[in-house]
């Protein structure tokens, strides 16, 4: 019931379209409760006797028949097609509005998540609201009503009768409620095999080359196998609980037939019953049990509706952990000083990935960040841009604590460059000027040149209107970090954040790189990761970090007349250039 409520006021935005379909489903029932009784009037008056008068209320009868088929077309349209139009308006709005959740949900979230099965949660689970909205809601009601009618109509007629027929109506109940137990782990699990399979399914399509490459056609052709049975059993265990409850609740509702057939009969013989009123209690019979025959289907489709519904509130319900302040402010247009005061940062609890780091960047500097791999240089920077909070300390820029101000404001200002570079499934000229969709084309390429990409650009098929492919398959690393660079420069933010940008180009590329990145320093803060000191020579500043901790810090003159581990960085990296010029 609780997760009843909950889906209710993700409908109820829909009310009116969904009082039209009741109020139609209603008179829909009522409908189907006069026909059978307008039939029972039309058979009395042949069981005594096709007099004149009695022919014209046959007409008469047949008319009104026929006034009521026709209206049944009515109602059935807005009973069946109203829900349905109101189902999907919600399908729609909680297919965006769990994509817009996922968007806004911390990184730490999707770091046991699977790409594929959050797309089955959006996609796939969401459609089982408009099973729920405009099927089970909508018959679970008219099935109630009816029921509820017909039972009304059946002790009129006779009430002794009706009581027989009610004796079957415990043990359908007590068998649905167990079913339901039953069967919903089922599906919940069945969903979530079906979840896993889109993952596999996801990762091995992106994987493509890398199966091809090594041969692994057939063993990922068996493990999608796998994961598609998997899903295939559990649908398989619940439906075996169907299979077995849907015989049963059909098995008892004939019990009542055959107590209502025998016990008509005899009331017949004993009391007089007249045979119009028994075939009025057959005719009624087959609407009285089709209701509850029917609960067998709404049950299963209801376990299985609600599995969904689960799984997707388990996304609109997670906590933004990542969210502004009540009163947070702007941070407007910073200067773009960064300043790290004793931070402290993990994702896992007793795993420390940064530990007491402090330092201070002036505005418009180049600061580098050096270490082995994994000492937490790419972490540092997601906390600039708060993709995650920092367990201790405080994170400034321009003297504001970036926990104080709106995440809107804050990541405006900051244009991040990452090694994994990502590009969208679009032209360049759409890519390079994705975060400034007002950009004029002029503009655009103004930033290609800055980054060292336009004559590259030029020389393809389409120019900027070239199609770059899924993660921009069309293009080479080098290409794709070029065009990154580009998007990065065009938004103007006061920082930019360069992971490895460097990292794919060739040498006299990045030379005109690193041109470009000259050309915008001193007027923007540089937050540049690299593993190739020649890449951050001329940094203001460089971090070098190791197990988490700032071990240096200073110019790159300054770390060499040192001696430390950045100098033997230096003299390691220096040898092996050195040894690669003279083979």
């Amino acid at each position: 019931m609780k997760l009843l409520l909950k889906l209710s006021r993700e409908a109820v935005r829909y009310k009116k379209l969904y009082v039209i379909a009741i109020l139609s489903t209603l008179c829909l029932t009522g409908v189907n409760l006069a026909a059978p009784k307008v039939l029972s009037s039309m058979t009395g008056i042949v069981e005594r006797g096709v007099t004149p008068e009695g022919m014209k209320s046959i007409l008469v009868l047949t008319f009104v028949l026929v006034a009521l088929y026709l209206l049944r077309i009515l109602f059935r349209f807005g009973s069946n097609y109203i829900a349905h139009k109101a189902a999907w308006y919600l399908v729609g709005d909680l297919r965006t509005k769990t994509y817009d959740k996922l968007e806004r949900l911390h990184l730490g979230f999707f770091h046991d998540k699977q790409t594929g099965d959050l797309m089955s949660r959006v996609v796939n689970d969401t459609r089982d609201f408009e099973l729920l909205y405009a099927h089970i809601i909508p018959d679970m009601i008219t099935n109630f009503v009816t029921f509820a009618g017909v039972l009304v109509v059946l002790l009129t007629i006779n009430p002794k009768l009706a009581l027989i027929t009610s004796i079957p109506l415990p043990l359908i109940l007590a068998s649905g409620f167990v079913f339901a137990k039953k069967v919903r782990p089922f599906f919940r699990i069945s969903q979530k095999k079906m979840g896993e399979l889109n993952g596999k399914l996801q990762d091995n399509i992106s994987g493509v080359h890398e199966i091809q490459s090594f041969g692994r056609e057939d063993y990922e052709t068996e493990r999608v196998n796998e994961k598609n049975f998997e899903h295939i059993r559990a649908m398989l265990t619940a439906l075996r609980i169907s299979a077995v409850f849907h015989p049963s609740v059909e098995f008892i509702s004939s019990i009542g037939t055959i107590l209502v057939v025998g016990f008509g009969g005899y009331l017949a013989m004993t009391e007089g019953l007249m045979v119009a009123d028994i075939v009025a209690f057959m005719l009624y019979l087959g609407m009285f049990y089709g209701p509850i025959a029917g609960l067998a289907n709404l049950l299963e489709s209801t376990q299985q509706a609600l599995a969904g519904a689960e799984r997707v509130l388990a996304i609109l319900d997670a906590p933004l952990e990542i969210a502004d302040k009540e009163n947070a402010g702007d941070l407007g247009r910073a200067a773009g000083e960064i300043t790290f005061e004793h931070v402290d940062f993990s994702y896992q609890e007793g795993s420390p990935v940064l530990k007491d780091v402090s330092f201070r960047c002036e505005a418009g500097k180049v600061l580098a960040l050096v270490g082995p791999t994994g000492v937490g240089k790419t972490t540092l920077t997601q906390l600039i841009s708060r993709f995650y909070e920092p367990d201790a300390g405080r994170i400034l820029i321009d003297g504001q604590d970036i926990s104080e101000v709106t995440l809107e404001s804050l990541r405006r200002n900051i244009s991040p460059v990452l090694q994994d570079t990502f590009l969208f499934n679009g032209s360049i000229a759409e890519n390079i000027g994705y975060a400034v969709p007002e950009a004029t084309r002029e503009e655009i390429e103004a930033a290609a040149k800055a980054a060292n990409i336009h004559e590259d650009i030029l020389a393809m098929p389409q120019g900027y209107d070239t199609q770059v492919g899924e993660r921009g398959l069309r293009l080479s690393g080098g290409q794709k970090q070029r065009v990154a660079i580009a998007r990065a420069i065009l938004r103007k933010s006061p920082i930019i954040i360069l992971d490895e940008a460097t990292a794919s180009v060739d040498v006299e590329t990045e030379q005109q790189i690193q041109k470009a990145i000259a050309g915008i320093a001193g007027s923007r803060t540089i937050v540049a990761i690299a593993h190739r000191l020649s890449t951050i020579r001329n940094a203001d500043m460089i971090l070098v970090l190791e197990e988490g901790r700032v071990t240096e810090a200073g110019t790159h003159a300054e770390l060499v007349a040192r001696g430390g581990a950045y100098a033997r960085m230096d003299a390691i990296q220096s040898a092996a250039a050195t040894q690669a010029g003279i083979a």
